[in-house]
């Protein structure tokens, strides 16, 4: 088959492309609904896809380029299907007694889990700080997926795919291993609890202080509380410093290091994670960008893959 790649077909709108967008958009939301239930996210989510597809040439190319932030969240939507505790047992009592055991901290002579210490000892500042950072979880390797796509269309690609494959390397974790948070265990102990809503824990404080129901609204969408373990919060920054440093991006890496170490904090604070789950988010991220960095982009047809994708969105 003969590409252009000068001038992709992909990036006009004709009747077949008009087709294909109007047949995938409606298969989504027919398979959500039939799979997962019917959500007011899922009809924003093409909505916004399809204003931006048909609007104009540069906000198509913007969307395609994201696309890949949106097949992300699809990809993590539709875990709801078959939950990962569904397929392998769930791990509560070892992992909090190995967190114990590593991590313990001798409180009035008792050993506590690091979240536990930081719940009994929490202070209004820390709550607010953590809040602030737990917020900008997900905008902030938004803004800089945006920043790249502005100056640099193979670099956000980079940084973007980078984004998905970290993901979906921790997804597969969850699947082999399912954890309950620390929260879990301060809530319901060390018994199964397949039904278990989402929960803000120790973000509910913020919540409290502000009079708002910003996070409660946020973990009440969570795909699966069993997921704890590898901590995906604490691998995307470590993605955005990496992109920011191979970038020289200057005094913004500061930054960068700086949102890096608070959600680490925020994520054990609030009781969210473990310290072990930190460190799993962390070594999820390390792989994923070695194995992306050294194998896949040396990869001759993943690079030609790369080259005709940047001139869809160039």
């Amino acid at each position: 088959m003969d590409y252009n790649i000068t001038q992709p077909s992909v990036n006009k709108i004709t009747l077949r492309n008009t087709i294909l967008v109007t047949l995938f958009s409606a298969l989504y939301l027919v398979l959500s609904a039939m799979f997962i239930g019917y959500k007011s996210d899922q009809l924003f989510l093409v909505v916004l896809f399809n204003g931006l597809y048909y609007t104009s040439a540069v906000s198509r190319k913007f969307i395609l380029g994201f696309l890949i932030f949106i097949i992300f969240w699809i990809i993590f939507d539709s875990m709801k299907i078959v939950p990962n505790y569904l397929v392998n047992k769930i791990h509560i009592q070892e992992l909090y007694q190995t967190e114990k055991k590593i991590f313990g901290i001798l409180d009035a002579g008792t050993i506590l889990t690091p979240n536990e210490y930081l719940q009994k000892h929490s202070k209004t500042f820390l709550d607010l700080l953590a809040g602030f950072f737990y917020i900008n979880w997900m905008p902030i390797p938004l803004l800089f997926a945006f920043y790249l796509y502005r100056k640099n269309r193979m670099q956000f690609l980079h940084f973007a795919l980078a984004f998905l494959f970290v993901n979906l390397i921790g997804f597969i974790v969850y699947y082999v291993y399912p954890a309950a948070p620390p929260w879990y265990v301060q809530q319901y102990g060390f018994g199964v609890k397949f039904d278990t809503p989402g929960n803000t824990a120790g973000l509910a404080r913020f919540d409290a202080y502000f009079g708002i129901e910003l996070f409660h609204s946020l973990y009440a969408k969570s795909s699966n509380v069993f997921a704890a373990m590898p901590s995906l919060h604490s691998a995307y920054p470590v993605i955005v410093l990496y992109y920011g440093l191979k970038n020289k991006l200057g005094l913004i890496n500061i930054f960068f290091v700086l949102f890096m170490c608070g959600i680490w904090f925020s994520a054990v604070y609030t009781s969210h994670h473990y310290t072990l789950d930190v460190l799993a988010g962390i070594c999820c991220a390390i792989t994923g960008l070695f194995l992306f960095e050294r194998i896949l982009l040396k990869n001759k047809a993943f690079s030609r893959f790369l080259e005709r994708y940047e001139n869809v969105i160039s």
